[in-house]
């Protein structure tokens, strides 16, 4: 049986008999546009008459070396003989000529990535034929040149700079500040001149065949898919390279036939805010290219109803049809012509995080869609963006005040974006992702060729453009502040710099930009904490914790991060690090002093030393987390991480050294060689403790058995401040933990000697408090022995950052420095393992672990501390795993607790 290849509009009932009644599989095979457009074809909303060419046939072309598959170019033809029917004309008719367009359409919407061609079926002859049908030889050859000029560009590769560097000359001999103005002669001249310029670029002619037209352009729209930009744009929003795009080919209507054509990009609503109000663009007397590459300043849609009321109503009732209909807000292409309105494109729109959660949530409400699907249908990295730095209140006043201040523009993707000003991708790409430093990337218009410095950018600003933009729509995908349309912007890309009024600004200078307001201000701008209050947000996360079944603690050490991660939602504290105390300025002289000591007695006494600081340290996470768990790891790191570095103290004494062979004042040279003395001893010391592979050395539960008066008074600490809070009426709730252990009988000679100490301290206090002794697991032996190290703790929490360092035998930071990454770009690895829990090995100790333990311990906690803990494809794999919670950093809370309800809804479904 013959493949089909090619499928009319009207034929979506064949598609679905091929690909099943799952709309993502119809969507597989047409691609989302095609697949649109032949459902809109289907409910009755007017599509000019078309085909789609499928995915399939795409991929077939890329196995076949650039060839299509035998039989798709006969369907095409036959398909066309059925288009030339419905439009009532002939492809390459001299006195009634079909045109059409040649569009891409993958099943995931990758706006402006792959190419699109207008106007195929122009030529000498058929353009003289439209030029006496339609009376309007400036319509005409306004079509006639874009043709030439996209077909040059997509088809041959030629720069569209060549081409609009002619309109340009135009415009200044003419004194026109639109090519609006142009009439009839300026156009005719201009396509002459773009065949020129397309022989000289290319070495061919212009072809003058229509079908020859037809058939190169498909095969661009083919070639298109692997494309740098389409490549890059699939890798960054992780689209699969291997679905191949689908081909439209469409009779074209015109928006370019006067002032009773229009042609528009719109969204049912606000991709911005996520505001119930259509909003959008769109240009008279112009082509779908005009608005979207932001070469002219578009109109507002609002416009529309006074300059075309019946029209704007025909519109309004369409998009809310689709919207209803699809049950998603949709982003829409339409074209009018001579009054007569025809929609060309739907699809699910861009839009910002923080319209992502206001339109969930709406639609729940207005009972568009299920409580369940909003959840599903934000992602945790559009919650993500709410817990991004903004521009500090204060900051922005001074800067108003001042003269930091620079313009205005549309607030098409909102936060705080501060860096140095990049004037095009390729340099934006090379400081930005290859050193590392902050860039806002400064352009004209962006076009789909600029989208690698686009995902390197910190923000975007464009002079020209309006909401429907290019760089509107990319930055709303990805999440990048940017303001767009600033008029007052100038741009020389010959000196390298930008001009707002008075002020010139050059190429690595800094600015900053706020994407919520549209405002620019020179200069880098204090940014401060974010501060999650959106109403919409509180809503779908109260939603997400009636469906998860995975506690949401937080990873805090001092009582601030306690609160902080309350308000977004924690349950406990999964992890507070002690080491990070001993950190603090007034306690480290402490901590080197126990280390320093060559008595067992200095040594205790800097170590009682330090347990008033770390009493009062739990006592206010105690008193914030008022009923709720408290995990306290005690002592993890080598104590050479408390000294200074061995290379240092070897430079500082070389340096120390030369200095007292050059002082000549006796004063001086005693007081350096008495420094020399304390750096030498502090030096044998680092030197004595100095271990080959620090990280698999003496620290953790090996620290607490070899210097057990350590981990003694942490847990006297612990006891100590519990009993204290636990008497102002405050529920208290201390789970110490263990770390590191491998084999179960250094967690029972730890655990027997803490619980020792506990015991005293209760009895002291003359109280007793509800406290759990548990362990990391952390090392592969733990896991696989976790059934007998399960009799003697009360919980395990994974520590996965270690588990993935000695189940991989790889250093994190030495890796990631040196090979990682290459790893990755070489798909050695799939994903970093220290970003996303390496499911076949790491995961699978999980899954022993836990396995093994249940059976001895059926009740026993399982939790996992770290940054894993706020990852959300790690999240679901603690969800499959069974764990009992997650716990990570105060600013991942939010996340997780939407990452959880979502693979308990996915396991539903």
């Amino acid at each position: 049986m013959d493949v089909k290849w090619v499928f009319m509009f009207e034929e979506i009932g064949e598609v679905v008999k091929l690909a099943g009644s799952e709309w993502d599989n119809v969507k597989g095979l047409l691609g989302g546009k095609g697949a649109n457009l032949a459902e809109m074809t289907r409910i009755g909303i007017p599509v000019p008459p078309g085909m789609t060419i499928t995915t399939e046939a795409c991929i077939e072309y890329q196995k076949l070396g650039g060839h299509f598959p035998a039989g798709m170019w006969e369907q095409v033809e036959a398909a066309l003989a059925k288009v030339e029917a419905q439009a009532g004309k002939t492809f390459g008719d001299r006195e009634k000529p079909l045109l059409v367009s040649c569009r891409s359409g993958a099943k995931f919407s990758m706006p402006g990535m792959m190419d699109t061609i207008l106007n195929i079926g122009l030529n000498d002859d058929t353009a003289e034929g439209m030029v006496k049908l339609t009376g309007d030889s400036r319509f005409v050859y306004d079509a006639y040149r874009r043709l030439i000029q996209m077909f040059g560009g997509v088809v041959m590769g030629i720069p569209d700079e060549r081409f609009e560097d002619l309109i340009e000359s135009v415009k200044k001999k003419t004194g026109f500040e639109s090519e609006a103005d142009f009439k009839a002669e300026h156009w005719m001249d201009i396509t002459e001149q773009f065949k020129h310029i397309f022989g000289r670029y290319s070495h061919h002619h212009f072809p003058q065949d229509p079908v020859i037209q037809l058939k190169m352009a498909t095969e661009a729209v083919f070639k298109s898919w692997n494309s740098k930009r389409a490549i890059d744009y699939r890798n960054a929003a992780g689209i699969s390279h291997e679905l191949g795009t689908a081909v439209n080919i469409v009779a074209m209507v015109f928006g370019n036939m006067g002032k009773t054509s229009a042609t528009g990009v719109a969204m049912t609503r606000n991709g911005s805010t996520g505001e119930k109000q259509i909003e959008g663009d769109y240009l008279n007397n112009a082509q779908g290219e005009d608005v979207v590459a932001g070469i002219r300043m578009t109109k507002d849609l609002s416009e529309m109803k006074t300059e075309m009321p019946e029209t704007y109503q025909e519109f309004e009732a369409v998009a809310l049809k689709l919207e209803k209909h699809y049950r998603e807000m949709q982003d829409v292409e339409f074209t009018v012509e001579n009054g007569k309105l025809w929609m060309l494109q739907t699809r699910d729109g861009k839009r910002t995080a923080q319209a992502a959660v206001r339109i969930a949530v709406e639609m729940a409400n207005e009972g568009l869609i299920s409580k369940e699907e909003a959840i599903m249908r934000v992602t945790p990295s559009q919650v993500d963006f709410f817990l991004h730095p903004q521009f500090d209140p204060d900051s922005i006043k001074e800067a108003e005040a001042g003269d930091s201040f620079l313009a205005t523009g549309l607030n098409v993707s909102p936060g705080a974006a501060v860096g140095m000003i990049a004037f095009d991708a390729d340099l934006a790409e090379s400081w930005g992702k290859l050193n590392g430093k902050p860039v806002i990337m400064v352009r004209p218009e962006t076009k789909p060729d600029d989208v690698h410095g686009m995902l390197a950018a910190q923000g975007i600003v464009t002079s020209r453009g309006g909401r429907t933009s290019h760089a509107a729509l990319v930055a709303r995908q990805f999440g990048k502040p940017a303001v767009v349309g600033v008029s007052e912007l100038k741009i020389d890309m010959n000196k390298r710099r930008m001009t707002i009024k008075d002020t010139v600004i050059k190429e690595g200078e800094s600015i900053s930009i706020d994407g919520t307001t549209g405002k620019l201000f020179k200069g880098e701008l204090k940014t401060r904490e974010p501060d999650i209050k959106d109403p919409w947000l509180i809503e779908l996360l109260g939603w997400a914790d009636e469906h998860r079944k995975l506690g949401v603690w937080t990873n805090a050490d001092y009582p601030d991060d306690a609160k902080r991660a309350i308000e977004y939602g924690a349950e406990g504290i999964g992890l507070c690090r002690t080491e990070h105390m001993f950190l603090k300025e007034e306690r480290l002289p402490f901590v080197q002093k126990m280390i320093m000591a060559d008595l067992p007695v200095i040594r205790t006494e800097a170590i009682n030393a330090l347990l008033p600081f770390q009493r009062a340290d739990f006592e206010g996470l105690f008193r914030v987390m008022d009923g709720k768990p408290v995990v306290i790891r005690l002592i993890d790191p080598p104590l050479h991480e408390f000294l200074p570095d061995h290379v240092d103290l070897l430079k500082e004494l070389a340096d120390l050294k030369i200095r007292v062979q050059h002082a000549s004042n006796l004063k001086d040279i005693d007081e350096l060689l008495q420094e020399i003395k304390v750096k030498e001893r502090v030096l044998k010391r680092v030197e004595m403790i100095r271990e080959s592979n620090p990280m698999l050395g003496l620290r953790g539960v090996r620290l607490g058995n070899h210097i057990p008066e350590l981990t003694q008074m942490q847990v006297r600490a612990v006891i100590e401040a519990a009993c204290t809070v636990a008497r102002e009426d405050i529920d208290v709730k201390p789970e110490i933990m263990i770390p590191l252990t491998s084999h179960v009988n250094e967690l029972i000679r730890q655990r027997k000697l803490l619980e020792d100490e506990a015991r005293v301290v209760m009895m002291e206090q003359d109280i007793e408090i509800n406290y759990k002794f548990g362990t990391m697991i952390e090392i592969p032996r733990a896991a696989l022995t976790a059934d007998q190290i399960a009799k003697h703790a009360d919980f395990f929490s994974f520590g996965t950052n270690d588990l993935t360092q000695t189940t991989f035998g790889i250093s994190r930071d030495d890796a990631e420095a040196v090979f990682l990454v290459e790893y990755m770009e070489e798909g050695i690895l799939p994903e970093n393992p220290f970003e996303i829990i390496d499911r076949d090995g790491v995961g699978e100790l999980m899954r022993i672990a836990v396995e093994k333990a249940r059976k001895v311990s059926p009740d026993l906690k399982f939790g996992i501390c770290g940054e894993h803990g706020g990852e959300p494809k790690s999240i679901a794999l603690c969800h499959e795993l069974g764990l009992d919670y997650v716990s990570c950093s105060p600013y991942r809370v939010p996340v997780a607790r939407l990452a959880a309800a979502r693979s308990a809804l996915l396991e539903k479904k």
